[in-house]
């Protein structure tokens, strides 16, 4: 059994039942009182993210987890086929491992899948960025520009981002799988 003295960023641990990824501790020694070490930590099945104290010393549960790298193929009714890059066995995977950027991933995209002991598996990490084309979107009209105005943008995969005006149908787009967000349009 390991304690607080273990922590490290990216850790997995079970707390409250559920799985949570370290995102960042401070071990925190007072002038008066015990130690004790700061977290914030990451629900790895609901993407929450919640901040919580432990005593210096606590006992916590260590998830072993394994990441291993696959490719989406297609989606389907049960779920997102995935393939082994490696074995090329296919998987299919429900759709709440993959949080709200699901809608961002495109066929032939890469994906970790973090498996615990069990060949469970615990949770899906998408890439951050992803590059879309724009394939439907309103023209943008010159001298709009003195304020920084967004229109909306239909990407490839389906999803509508928000984009600046000067972004035409056909551009490539960087865009952040996290939030959801135009991060830059990208050269072709």
């Amino acid at each position: 059994m390991a304690d607080t003295s273990d922590f490290r960023n990216g850790l997995i641990i079970k707390f409250k039942n559920d799985l949570y990824s370290i995102v960042e501790f401070q071990h925190v020694k007072p002038g008066k009182g015990g130690a004790f070490v700061r977290t914030t930590l990451k629900n790895l099945r609901t993407g929450r993210v919640l901040d919580n104290t432990f005593r210096s010393g606590e006992s916590i549960d260590v998830v072993r987890v394994e990441r291993r790298k696959y490719q989406f193929l297609y989606k389907e009714s049960g779920g997102f086929v995935l393939m082994d890059n490696e074995t090329y066995e296919q998987i299919t995977v429900a759709d709440e491992l993959f949080g709200d950027g699901k809608k961002f991933i495109k066929e032939g995209e890469e994906v970790d899948l973090l498996v615990d002991d069990e060949d469970n598996i615990v949770n899906v990490e998408l890439p951050i960025f992803v590059t879309l084309k724009v394939v439907e979107t309103e023209p943008g009209f010159k001298g709009d520009t003195a304020t920084n105005v967004l229109k909306p943008a239909k990407v490839e995969t389906g999803a509508t981002v928000n984009v600046p005006l000067f972004v035409n149908e056909g551009d490539l787009l960087k865009i952040d799988t996290r939030s959801g967000e135009y991060v830059e349009r990208v050269k072709n």
